[in-house]
C-alpha cells in the first residue's frame, strides 16, 4: 500500500513538474487519476525548492533578489505549467463570447494580449508581495502558498465537471472526480503546509485564497459549465497571489 501511494505521489510530481522521479514509477491513466490528491504535496515540494533557493540567495543578495531567484526556481521546476494555464484562461475569457469560442481560444498555442498582461501582473504581484513580507516569513509563505493554492485547484477537480472532449487536453487524465477520502488527503497536505505560518496570517491568507477560488469557480461555471486544465492553472496562480495578499495585509 505504501509503495502504491508513493507511486501515486511520484506520478503527480511527474505530471505537474519537470522534476525527475524514480525509474520504478509506472504510468497509467488510472494511477494518474488517483494522484490528484497529492497535488498540494507537490506544491509543498515546489515551494520547498523556492524556499531553499531563497535562503541560499539571501546569504549573498538583498531580499528582492532572493525572491526573484526563488520565483525563477519554482517556474523552472514546473515548466511554467500553471502560468501558461493562467494566460490561456484569461485570453479565453477575455476574448471569447461563448463556450465554444472560449475553449477554442484557450487551446490556441499563441498567447494574446490578455494573457501577456495577466502573466506580467501575476509575476510582478508575487514579486512585490513576497519582497514586502518580513524576510523570515518568505520561506514558509512559499511552501504554504504553493501547497494551499494547489489544494484550491484540487477542490475544483472534486466539485466541478470537466468540459473538454479532446483526449489530448491537459487535465483529461485527471478529469475523474475525487472521492471524499482523496479530498481529505489533499486538505491534510494543504493544512500541513500552513503549520509554520503565524495563525492570523495563515487565516487571512486562507480567506482571500478561498474567495479568489470561489470567484473563479463562479466564472468557470457561468461561461464554461465546468473547468479545463487551464482553469486549474489559473486557479492555482490567483489563489497563491491571494494567499500572499492575506499574509501581508495589516488588519489592525
Amino acid at each position: 500500500m505504501i509503495r502504491r501511494e508513493l507511486e501515486y505521489f511520484f506520478g503527480a510530481v511527474r505530471f505537474f513538474t519537470r522534476l525527475p522521479v524514480p525509474a520504478w514509477v509506472g504510468h497509467s491513466a488510472a494511477a494518474l487519476n488517483r494522484s490528484a490528491c497529492y497535488f498540494p504535496a507537490v506544491g509543498m515540494l515546489v515551494g520547498g525548492i523556492g524556499a531553499l533557493v531563497y535562503l541560499a540567495a539571501l546569504q549573498f543578495w538583498p531580499q528582492s533578489v532572493a525572491v526573484l531567484l526563488s520565483m525563477a526556481a519554482t517556474i523552472y521546476a514546473t515548466g511554467a505549467f500553471h502560468e501558461d494555464g493562467l494566460a490561456d484562461t484569461v485570453d479565453g475569457l477575455g476574448g471569447g463570447w461563448d463556450k465554444l469560442r472560449i475553449l477554442e481560444i484557450m487551446k490556441d498555442s499563441r498567447v494574446g494580449s490578455y494573457g501577456v498582461i495577466a502573466m506580467v501582473l501575476a509575476l510582478l504581484g508575487k514579486f512585490a508581495l513576497l519582497s514586502a513580507l518580513d524576510a523570515t516569513l518568505v520561506p514558509v509563505a512559499l511552501i504554504a502558498g504553493h501547497a494551499l493554492s494547489r489544494f484550491c485547484s484540487t477542490a475544483l477537480l472534486a466539485t466541478m465537471d470537466y468540459v473538454r472532449e479532446d483526449l489530448l487536453a491537459k487535465a483529461k487524465p485527471l478529469a475523474t472526480r475525487l472521492t471524499s477520502g482523496e479530498l481529505l488527503v489533499a486538505l491534510a497536505f494543504g493544512l500541513l503546509a500552513l503549520a509554520a505560518v503565524p495563525l492570523p496570517k495563515a487565516a487571512a491568507g486562507c480567506v482571500l485564497a478561498i474567495l479568489a477560488t470561489l470567484w473563479l469557480a463562479a466564472k468557470f461555471r457561468r461561461w464554461l459549465g465546468g473547468y479545463t486544465g487551464d482553469c486549474l492553472g489559473a486557479t492555482q496562480q490567483l489563489s497563491e497571489i491571494a494567499f500572499y495578499l492575506g499574509m501581508l495585509a495589516d488588519w489592525s
